[in-house]
Order: structure tokens, then sequence, then C-alpha cells
């Protein structure tokens, strides 16, 4: 990467940790550590809200599933604003009037002691182990792309993320969220830019050639539990899962909680609600428009560095005569693309290495008559189907590469992490590449610092000031938080480093992740119960995560989503018939 781009990556690192620690001073209160004093505006928690939703798995992986997949994965957020309005008016005054620290204090007072804590452990082992999967997606793919060693690229992200976050707390947290948010939404701008400028076609033609892929197709209105990527899985599972996260994950919660009001904390879900999917609809269209772009210049055979590497070292002549099928591909349908968008045919031919074998010429497309709408109608779309077929042909070869990539490596190949960064390094103009590289840094930053400081928190009031040391002064609570964030923070580097010779340790939290998040959700939508006893909540807890474990082996096509439906029915199911004796005889 040029010296110019590093110099943006390096001065932004270095301004947000200069920031943390300015923001430190005057914070000696707990309350000013963990809930800014409860004082934060409703625009600075919204989009606090929002940057810690937007991780650098979004930025590297959404992206990059949008070049592959399209807008499908939109669908995703569809129960988003349904559950910011049922928070709004449920959980959010609740807390609020607590006047609690966490959401599991909350629970103590309405149940008892056993489910408060545990409800807190969960949310401390789901999210510990999550907090090192964030650092681990973009140090791999920054490890891959530049040839650090994974210690370095890891403590690139998450030296000065602890820095600033043990030493500023809730303060430091929200405010550089902030800025983060700026610059995350900025980039991607700035990207949708550059490519409209640099692409051949009008936005126009674009689209129409990712419409003609079915990259626009955004809605799937079949009803099937088995795939996640659909109308009704968003509506339905999507409602119950952003409840859950918005509603008792203490990482969220205690955005509201730091909030100056009741109609503040509301007012910053309902920004989020309403400025969420259009978000996330633009990170997606970047990667639909960066496949567009790649129909018009060559794209790489592998994305992923490491694994190209090792593919030609191991079997060269036959990664080689690979490469030269998928150079004639290239060439192919680049042309096809051009007579599609109504473009003259490239004057040469780039796309084919040297020595390759002369490209097959396409049959050249039947020319229409000028005056025959009809004709020219018939004429376009047999380039359309000209171009799909070469495009098949270009994702078969580069399928065969990417198995050819798993048997070298023995790694399962996520070459769909790799095609933003490669796209960003080798086709961005100097500055902007840096700045967008700085953009996923902060995105990993404001969902890293997030995640520390609500383990710190949790760890502190859950269990610390609850169980060891319940007298304490707010010097030796605070001195204890900002070692809490420290440990966290270094518990999160080693799940980070040895999360890529784990292998599978991705999948395992995030199924680790699914069992608890609905049953959890369970247990806050009984506390509204009526008379709901604690022993029911405990049991019910139990009986959520018993039911969705039941579904996750011995049903694992459903999809993760309905995961958090049946644990939330469950939880709720049981707990109230297990309180129903009571009621009875009151």
């Amino acid at each position: 990467m040029h010296p110019v781009n590093w110099l943006i990556v390096g001065v932004y690192v270095a301004y947000v940790l200069v920031d943390g620690i300015r923001r430190a001073r005057g914070t000696s209160e707990i309350e000013g550590y963990f809930l800014a004093s409860r004082s934060l505006p409703w625009w600075a928690v919204g989009l606090s809200v929002m940057a810690t939703q937007l991780s650098a798995v979004t930025m590297i992986g959404t992206t990059g599933q949008g070049a592959t997949d399209g807008l499908r994965f939109v669908q995703f957020y569809f129960g988003l604003p349904l559950a910011m309005v049922i928070l709004g008016v449920t959980l959010v005054p609740f807390l609020r009037g607590a006047g609690v620290y966490t959401a599991y204090e909350y629970l103590e007072r309405r149940f008892d002691s056993r489910t408060r804590a545990l409800t807190a452990l969960l949310f401390l082992l789901s999210r510990g182990m999550s907090c090192g999967v964030i650092i681990a997606a973009p140090a791999v793919v920054f490890s891959a792309v530049f040839g650090w060693p994974l210690v370095w690229s890891v403590a690139l992200i998450g030296i000065p993320t602890v820095a600033y976050t043990m030493l500023g707390g809730i303060q430091a947290v929200t405010w550089a969220d902030v800025k983060q948010m700026i610059l995350i939404v900025f980039a991607l701008l700035a990207v949708v830019v550059v490519l409209i400028v640099q692409m051949p076609v009008s936005p126009g033609e674009a689209l129409h050639i990712a419409g003609a892929t079915g990259r626009l197709q955004v809605f799937d209105f079949s009803f099937n539990i088995n795939e996640t990527y659909t109308f009704w899985s968003g509506l339905i599972g999507g409602t119950f899962l952003m409840l859950s996260y918005f509603g008792t994950d203490q990482s969220q919660v205690q955005r509201y909680l730091a909030a100056k009001s009741v109609d503040a904390a509301r007012t910053s879900l309902l920004m989020s609600a309403y400025w969420k999917i259009p978000l996330q609809a633009l990170v997606l269209l970047v990667g639909v428009m960066v496949f567009v772009y790649y129909q018009f210049s060559p794209a790489p055979l592998l994305y992923n560095p490491a694994h190209e590497a090792a593919v030609a070292d191991a079997r060269g002549a036959e990664y080689q005569a690979l490469q030269d099928r998928y150079g004639e591909a290239l060439e192919l349908r680049e042309g096809a693309a051009r007579r599609a968008a109504g473009l003259p045919a490239p004057a040469a031919t780039p796309s084919a290495p040297p020595g390759a074998a002369a490209a097959p010429q396409a049959a050249p497309t039947p020319a229409a008559a000028p005056n025959d709408p009809a004709a020219q109608d018939a004429s376009r779309q047999a380039a359309m189907d000209d171009f799909l077929a070469r495009e098949a042909s270009v994702q078969e070869i580069r399928a065969e590469a990417l198995a050819m990539a798993e048997q070298v490596t023995g790694e399962p190949s996520r070459d769909v992490n790799y095609i933003i960064p490669r796209f960003v390094l080798g086709e961005l103009p100097i500055g902007l590449a840096g700045l967008f590289i700085a953009a996923i840094i902060a995105a990993a930053m404001s969902s890293i610092s997030s995640e520390l400081n609500s383990l710190s928190t949790t760890s502190i009031i859950d269990f610390y000031r609850r169980w060891f040391r319940p007298e304490a002064s707010d010097a030796h609570y605070l001195a204890v938080s900002k070692v809490a964030t420290a440990f966290w923070g270094v518990f999160a580097c080693f799940v980070a480093v040895y999360a890529v010779s784990l292998g599978s340790l991705i999948e395992v939290v995030n199924r680790f992740g699914s069992f608890f998040y609905g049953s959890i959700l369970g247990v806050f939508l009984l506390a509204m119960v009526p008379r709901a006893r604690g022993i029911a909540a405990f049991t019910g807890l139990f009986a959520g995560m018993g039911a969705v474990a039941a579904v996750t082996f011995h049903a694992p096509s459903v999809s993760f989503l309905w995961h958090n439906v049946i644990g939330a029915v469950t939880v709720l199911a049981v707990g109230t018939a297990l309180s129903w004796p009571r009621r009875n005889s009151s």
C-alpha cells in the first residue's frame, strides 16, 4: 500500500487514541464511566448504536456478499423497525425507570439473584468470544492481503481500541463511534462515486447488468424456515433477533441507559430503525457495483492472496492452465458485457495473460434495424443472454480454483471476504484507499469498544460489586473496571489469534450466541407477565436453551433466525405455566 495511505491510517488511529485519553479527564465516578452520567444526546446514542452494529465484518464481508449474492441480505433487517418500536414502549421505559447499570441487574429486582447471575454469565461468555471474532475477521484479511503475521494485524486493531476504551469509558466509546460512523459513511459514498466515474457504462446500465444477474433482487416471499434471507425470516425471526440484541444485550442496552431521558433513548432507537436498512443497502450496493466494475476490468482468479500464493506454489502448472482459461473467459465476458450495454468492443485484450491461447470469438449479435424497436429489444436481449452465459463460464472456472485452494490449504475458502480489500488496494486512487482501510479499522474499533465496555460493566456491576465487594468507593470500582476492560481486551485478542487455527471457531461462536439470545429475550418478556416467579424464569431459561439445542442438533437445516423465536416462545410458555398455580392459589 502507498505510504500516503499508511499515513492516513496512522493519523486516524492516533487521533482516536488521543481523543479517548482526552475524554477520560474528569471521569471519577462509575456512573460517569459506565453511563456518561446519563447525559448523552439522542443523536450521539443513535449513531453509536448504529456504529456498534456496523463492524468490520460488515465492511468486508457484507460488501463481498453484495458482490456475489446481491441485495437479498437486506431482508435480514426487515424486523428492525418493528423491534425498535416495541422496545420503545416496553423495555426502554422499564430499564430506564429502574435506574440500573445493566439489563441483568433489573432481573434480580424482578425475579431473583440466580436469574440475574445466569443471564449475565451467558452474556459474558458469548460476548467475550464474539469480541475476539470481531477482531479476527479484519485481522485475518489484513494478514493475507498485506502478508503480515496475524499477531501484528490483531495488535493494529486491538491495542488502540483497548487503550481508549479502558481510559475513557462510555464517553470515549460513544464519541469515537460518532466520528467513526461519519468516516464509514463518507468512505462508502466515496467508493460509490469512484465506481460510477471509472466504469465505462452509466449508472443505469450498470444496474441493468446487475439486475440481469439477479443481484438487485431484494424480496423472497417464500416461507421456508431453512432459508435465512427471506422476507418472512427477516420480518418474524429478525424481529425476535433484534428484540434480543437491542433489548437484552448489554452492549446495546448500555447505550440508551446513558441517554438523557426516556424520550432521548426512544429517539435514538428510532434513528437506527429508520436508517439501518438504507445504510445496509448502501453497503450491499457497493459490493454490487464492484461486481459490475469487474465485468469491464480483469478480476483476480482468487481474491485471497495467501491462497493464491499457496496454490501457485503447490500446483503451479495446473493453476497456470486454469488462469489461461480464466483470462480467455474474462475477455469473452467483457465483450459480451459491452454489447449488452451498447458499447463498442474493447480495442485491446488485457484480460488474457501473456502466452495464452487466442480466445475464441463470440458469435456476433445480429444488428437491429435503426427504427425497429422490437428488433432492437430482441438484439439487446440476445446480447444479455450471451453475457449471462459468459458470466456462468467465469464462475465455473472460479469454482474450480476455489476447490483447488481448499485442497491445497485444507481451509474452507472464504474468498468473499477478500473481494473488497483487493478492489480497494488495487483500484482506488491513492488516499481514498487509505481512507477506506481506516474506515474498516474504524468499524472494527466501534464494535470492539462497545463490547469491551459492556463486558467491563457487567463484570463489575453483576459480579464483582454484587458478590465480592458490595461496599467500596467509586475510585475502587473505577480502577477495577479498567482492569476488567484490559482483561477482556487481552482475552479477545487471544481468541482472535487462535481463531484461524481453530477454523470452526466463528461458526461455534455464532451457534453459541443463537443458543441464548432468544431464551434471554424470553426472560425479559416474562418479566412483564404479572406474578411470574423467579423459579419460573430460571427454569424457563433452561427450557428455552434446551429447545434451541434440540432444534440445532436434530434439525440443523433450520435457519438460526428461527432459533430466537423458538427460545423466546419456550421460555415464555414454560415460565407462564409454572407461574400459573400461584395465580390460582392467590
